[in-house]
């Protein structure tokens, strides 16, 4: 088992859904987490819930300055950077032919450039202390395609394959590095999709937060031989389709 404890985790994207869950579970396992989130007010109140050990800070993972702050005040706060988490993310509808280079942009900045930078900037603290985990959220959209949101899918892909490089990068550092994957989990995110999104799975239902925080806390407390994998949560939507024989076939 991997020992923390004296050590600071950042969650982002930490203030509601699947961070939500990440930063109370981590926060079981007696470490130190920062809220790294844009959505203030939720922060704030999460923190003040999980409090002493959980704190917020305003994050944009997008701002190198603002990630060097998080940083800074987790160390301050709880001790030498253990444990990042990289979930914060967004989802915006376009077609490759109507969806405008900006937005495209703006989600490959939040889903892929932040998290890029957050590791940049963690890895040092990591490395200085002896040790690390990094798990970032991706999501079935980065094992397949989807019509309709190429930029998440170019995104979520990327992020996958940082955490692949990242990891045969950061090994011999004793700095592990996995990826997750959630099909739909009920989140803020998902509130329009319909139920019906989940009935083909093997499992027909949306997956909860709850669910993804387990793998996350067993990904850093557990796994400890395990480094560039994915971890898939997804009902079995990506195992593709079971052939049933029965005795007639």
């Amino acid at each position: 088992m991997a020992d923390f404890q004296g050590r600071s985790a950042i969650v982002t994207g930490g203030a509601r859904g699947i961070g939500a869950a990440i930063v109370a579970e981590l926060a079981k396992e007696h470490l130190g987490v920062v809220i790294a989130d844009l959505l203030d007010h939720d922060g704030a109140a999460l923190a003040a819930d999980l409090a002493p050990n959980v704190i917020f800070r305003h994050l944009d993972v997008t701002d190198e300055d603002g990630w060097r702050r998080v940083i800074d005040d987790a160390e301050a706060e709880f001790g030498p950077l253990g444990v990042l988490v990289n979930n914060a993310g967004i989802l915006d509808f376009g077609s490759i032919e109507t969806q405008s280079p900006s937005l495209f942009r703006h989600v490959v900045d939040v889903n892929l450039y932040g998290s890029w930078l957050g590791m940049h900037l963690a890895v040092p603290r990591m490395r200085a202390a002896g040790s690390g985990a990094i798990v970032n959220i991706s999501s079935t959209a980065g094992l397949t395609g989807y019509a309709g949101i190429g930029a998440y899918v170019a995104s979520k892909w990327g992020l996958r394959g940082l955490t692949k490089a990242a990891a045969v990068e950061l090994g011999s550092a004793s700095i592990r590095v996995c990826s997750v994957h959630p099909g739909p989990i009920h989140t803020p995110m998902t509130a329009g999709m319909p139920d019906s999104v989940a009935a083909a799975q093997p499992l027909p239902r949306f997956g909860e937060p709850e669910e993804v925080a387990a793998m996350v806390r067993f990904l850093i407390t557990e796994a400890t031989f395990s480094t560039g994998s994915e971890f898939v949560l997804d009902g079995g939507a990506t195992a593709g389709q079971a052939l049933v024989l029965t005795e007639s076939s």
